[in-house]
Order: C-alpha cells, then sequence, then structure tokens
C-alpha cells in the first residue's frame, strides 16, 4: 500500500478541517442512525487529539465510540478509482460512506485505505463519517482493561502515556487509475564504490501480462543515473553518493506502468543507498561502526495531543541537531509518515517501534500501583486474538516505513513480560514475521528491568540487546554510587552474550526550575548527575553502541501519584524549551566525550 501522491496521473485532497464530531456517552448512536447524520455535533479539527479540548474529566477520559462526520466532494475529473486514506485513527476506525459500512481498521497509529469507486460519482457529494474507538482490552495491542469503581467504569491501561485518541493524523481522498503500482520495495546495498538498489514493484489491475515497468532513477539534482526495466531487477550506481548520519544523500526511483505503449501511471519513491548490519559486536552503518546518540520521543503537545503538526516537528528536529542527536526511537508506536520523511532528508537513525506496550501486568502493581493483579499472558488475558493483531501491526509498519533509509532497526515490543514460558510462546511466531516481512534490518524489543539477564527468554531471538534501565531512580533511589556499580554489574552479564547493546532508556523525572545543593531526586542537579552516572557505566562497557535518553521532552500521562502534570524525564519542557540535562547531552555529545 502505497501513500497517496500526486503525479502526471493521480490527484489527492486533504479532507483535514473542521469535522461534526460527537461522542457517544450513551452508546445510541448506532442504532440512532448516526452514520447518516449526527444530531446536534459539535466541531472538532482533524487531525488532532479531542481529549485536551474539553474542559471535563468525564469528557477528556471518554471511553467508548467517538463519532466523526463531514460532507465531501469527489472532484469532476475523476473517472477511475477514487479511495480514501487515513494515516492514524486510535484504535479503531469503522468508516461510512452515505450511511453504509464500507471498511473497519484495527490498530491505531498505521495507515489504511478504502476504495469507494463503487459508492462515488466523479462530481458528486456523499457524506464521510468515522467512529473512531479508544477503547482498550485484552486483544488491543496496546492492551487495557475496563474495570468498575464507585464512580463507574474506568479504562486502565499499563502504558505510560495518555491515552489520546482520534484522528490523529491527515485523511485523504486520492485518485489513482485502474491499473497502478499497489506497492514498490527497495532493498539497498554496497559493493565497492557502487551502490546496489533491488526494487519490486506490484501492478494491480487489468489482465494478467497487460501492463510493463519501466524505471529510472535520479540523484538529487534530477539527474537521471540509471534506468531498469521489469516488475523487479537490480540497479547499480556506479559511484554512489551513500546515505548517511547527517549526510543523507536521497535519490528518486520514478517507476511507470505502460500498458498498450502508453503510460497509465507513475510513482515516485525516494532511495537512500546504504547497508546495516551487525558484525562483531557493532553496529555498522556502510561496513562502519556507529555509536547512537538521541532520546526515545513521543507524540505529544498539549491541547492537540498526538496531532501532527509540521511546525513542532521543525523545532523538535532542530533541537536534536543542537543537542548532538543523531538517532531517535519511535517509542511506543509508529511516528507521522512526515516524520520518518524527514529523519531520511535530515540524516538520522530511527528505531521504528510497533505500539506492543504495556503487555507486562506486573508494572501494574509495581510502578504504576494499580492494585489490578493478572497473568500477562493467558488464556484469559493476552492471548491469540492479541498475537494475530500484533503480527498484523508488525507487517503494517513494515509494509509503510521498509524503504526509508532512516530505519535501521524494528523493534517489536516495549518492556513486555519476557522471564515466562507463556511470554516466549507469545512472541517467538513475532520473530518469523518480521524476519520474513523484512530480512535485511536487525530486529529486537526493549527489556524492562524487572526481567534481567539470566531470566529473560526472549533475547536469544533479537539480534541486539535493548535496555530500559532506571538505576538511580526506581532502584538506588538518590544513591547514584550504588547505581553506577549496579549498572556496570548488569551490563557486563548483558556483554557475555557478545550482541551489541543499545540503551533505550534511562533517566530521572525532573521538575524544571528545582535546584538542590547537593542533588536530589526531582532537582535539574540530580538528573544531570544521574546521566553522569549512567553514562560513565555505558562508557565501561565495550559493547554498549548507543545511548538513547528517556526522554526526549516531558510528556502526558494518566493521573496518577507517580507523576506530577505527566512525566518529567524529559531533557526538555514540554513547550520544547532546555533543562539543564540538555545543556550537559549537548557537551557529552557534541565534544568527543564518547570515544567508542
Amino acid at each position: 500500500m502505497l501513500r497517496p501522491q500526486d503525479t502526471a496521473r493521480r490527484d489527492t485532497r486533504s479532507l483535514d478541517g473542521l469535522w461534526d464530531f460527537a461522542l457517544d456517552t450513551d452508546k445510541q448512536g448506532r442504532d440512532a442512525g448516526w452514520q447518516t447524520a449526527i444530531p446536534e455535533p459539535r466541531r472538532m479539527a482533524v487531525p488532532g487529539s479531542w481529549n485536551d479540548v474539553f474542559t471535563t474529566t468525564q469528557e477528556r477520559e471518554f471511553f467508548g465510540d467517538v463519532w466523526y462526520q463531514r460532507r465531501v466532494k469527489v472532484p469532476n475529473g475523476w473517472t477511475e478509482q477514487v479511495l480514501l486514506y487515513f494515516e492514524s485513527v486510535t484504535h479503531t476506525a469503522t468508516v461510512f460512506v452515505d450511511g453504509v459500512e464500507v471498511a473497519e481498521h484495527k490498530g491505531g497509529y498505521l495507515p489504511f485505505e478504502v476504495d469507494i469507486t463503487q459508492k462515488v460519482s466523479p462530481g458528486g457529494w456523499f457524506t464521510l463519517t468515522v467512529i473512531a474507538n479508544n477503547q482498550l482490552s485484552f486483544e488491543t495491542i496496546p492492551p487495557g482493561l475496563v474495570h468498575q469503581t464507585s464512580s463507574g467504569p474506568k479504562l486502565h491501561y499499563w502504558h505510560d502515556f495518555f491515552n489520546y485518541s482520534g484522528i490523529h493524523r491527515h485523511v485523504w481522498l486520492a485518485s489513482r487509475p485502474a491499473i497502478h503500482v499497489a506497492d514498490i520495495t527497495v532493498f539497498t546495498s554496497i559493493d565497492g564504490d557502487a551502490g546496489l538498489i533491488d526494487y519490486s514493484v506490484i501492478v494491480e489491475g487489468g489482465e494478467p501480462g497487460q501492463a510493463g515497468v519501466r524505471v529510472a532513477l535520479f540523484d538529487a539534482a534530477g539527474a537521471q543515473v540509471a534506468t531498469a526495466q521489469g516488475e523487479s531487477g537490480q540497479i547499480e550506481v556506479a559511484d554512489a553518493r551513500l546515505w548517511g548520519v547527517r549526510d543523507p544523500h536521497l535519490y528518486t526511483l520514478h517507476v511507470e506502468v505502460l500498458s498498450g505503449g502508453d503510460v497509465v501511471d507513475d510513482y515516485r519513491q525516494r532511495v537512500g543507498i546504504r547497508s546495516i548490519e551487525i558484525a562483531e559486536g557493532k553496529l555498522l552503518l556502510n561496513g562502519e561502526p556507529v555509536y547512537l546518540t538521541g532520546f526515545g520521543m513521543h507524540e505529544d503537545h498539549p491541547i492537540v495531543g498526538k496531532q501532527h503538526n509540521d511546525t513542532m516537528m521543525l523545532r523538535d528536529f532542530e533541537l536534536l541537531e543542537w543537542v548532538g542527536a543523531n538517532s531517535l526511537r519511535t517509542s511506543h508506536y509508529p511516528y507521522a509518515s512526515e516524520v520518518m520523511d524527514y529523519c531520511d532528508e535530515q540524516g538520522i537513525l530511527v528505531i521504528d517501534e510497533v505500539p506492543a506496550v504495556g503487555q507486562n501486568f506486573g508494572l501494574s502493581s509495581g510502578i504504576f500501583g494499580a492494585g489490578i493483579a493478572l497473568p500477562t499472558f493467558s488464556d484469559q488475558t493476552i492471548s491469540t486474538p492479541a498475537q494475530y493483531l500484533h503480527a498484523q501491526m508488525i507487517r503494517e509498519l513494515i509494509d509503510r516505513d521498509k524503504n526509508h533509509p532512516s530505519v535501521i532497526i524494528w523493534s517489536i515490543a516495549n518492556e513486555p513480560e519476557s522471564g515466562t514460558e507463556a511470554a516466549e510462546a507469545y512472541f517467538k511466531p513475532l520473530w518469523d514475521v518480521v524476519r520474513r516481512a523484512d530480512p535485511t534490518r536487525p530486529v529486537g524489543f526493549v527489556n524492562v528491568m524487572l526481567e534481567p539477564h539470566g531470566k529473560c527468554r526472549l533475547h536469544p531471538y533479537a539480534d541486539l540487546v535493548m535496555l530500559n534501565r532506571y538505576y538511580g531512580w526506581y532502584v538506588n533511589t538518590g544513591d547514584l554510587v550504588a547505581a553506577e556499580i549496579d549498572m556496570r554489574e548488569e551490563l557486563a552479564r548483558w556483554a557475555t552474550e557478545g550482541k551489541p547493546i543499545i540503551m533505550t532508556e534511562y533517566g530521572a523525572d525532573t521538575y524544571p526550575g528545582e535546584h538542590t545543593l547537593p542533588a536530589a531526586p526531582w532537582s535539574e542537579d540530580y538528573q544531570v548527575a544521574y546521566l553522569e552516572a549512567n553514562c560513565r557505566a555505558m562508557d565501561a562497557t565495550d559493547l554498549v553502541v548507543g545511548e538513547q535518553m528517556w526522554n526526549f521532552a516531558d510528556f502526558a500521562t494518566s493521573s496518577g501519584i507517580m507523576r506530577v502534570g505527566g512525566n518529567k524525564k524529559g531533557a526538555f519542557t514540554r513547550d520544547r524549551q532546555p533543562k539543564a540535562a540538555a545543556h550537559w547531552l549537548r557537551r557529552r555529545w557534541t565534544s568527543g566525550m564518547i570515544t567508542k
């Protein structure tokens, strides 16, 4: 599935803007015919999260069906296929055209398309209705649980960020030819000074053998450097300019479909020629060791929640450059396509993660203190239905992001339970899913502190070790001497595996402007001292090939005594101003303090 694109034979129309909107608080919408017209609707922005628009807790934390609706005109000249393309609806979407259900998609943060050619007419209008359901269960990714309280039902979830909901990203009306490019896959490698591009094109529509494919490769200046024929093949680029960290050269592959000698469709796919591999305990980019510096990040801003916003994205990338970061992890869900494109353009390395977070109920009675004691993986909790959806989301993630040179590692889960037979049985088939979908990139998962080396049963399946550790915060709180000793000892145990290690999380909550002498938890002084101790432990371990502090910026969470106005572990505040930790990281990451 390709993202809609304007070309000589394709067109797009944005459906962003103010839509009619309603919370289905009485669960009456479907029976009352809201598919055709929402009675007394409010207005709501698309894209955007709806939660922070409201001023009451009941509205902000509502869970269930949320209705969006608008009128749409099909352009006069669209006489072939007409599609709806949703970039993200969290977490389940049901789509209606003129009151008739045309699609359902499970899983937020990833796109889906709907062919509505037979439901609409060129030049005509239709009513588009979307139900966005944000309720979580043991069958959803991420999981959740509705439980009864003295004030009524409440949605509990195990992930430590707010359950922002809605149509978070762009919605498009798009046209394409009946015979069209349905998918493009590119894999790149290096042979001496030459770059190799293995490509595969899927064409749909028409009779078998009716269409042919030709491709042309252009460099960044627009000069044609190679051509090829056929639905698959290999292009060799002599003296190729490679895609690298902060040195990103991008080529463009122009794919044309021909029928009867005429070009009937075309599509442009950007390509970065680079290699990524693991060898001898190192992470190699273009055959050379690379050390990751950066953050786990969240799509999170006041009022708009998880809405994608280009201006906010540019500010974040300016800060990444200022601080000396060369990488990020899309924690804990796929980011907007615009962010992935910009990582390609800026030479930022990405650990790309599916929304499998919260699959560890042991944290519920621990860190989050919910008092809900359940086995994580069982016939009554997370089981086969969730596993099927998990596999689907892995495939959808790779399908969307496989051609991004910035994506160097797939992460199939964040902090899952990993020390039980049930966890191993759940995850074992998923490794095969991701490796079948993409045999070229390393694959891993992010290990939680509760299941260290010697207890974790999933790390043998992974190509590398990714660790979230909070020595000096959740354990050894306030004792950074013990924290450094314990972290060094654990890293030494993981090093016996011989695999590269990335610290995907380490951090301490910090209230901006809080200063103490001596440094005490929650102060900016302690956050800096915490980073110093943790980084000394990482520097002492040769197999550590990257550090991604948690988090880039403060972010919203569900309410609770563990969080004062959200998670405050950011190097930057939620409005993107630096704490003292950001200045310290800038010195570390830009002045040669790291010698690996």
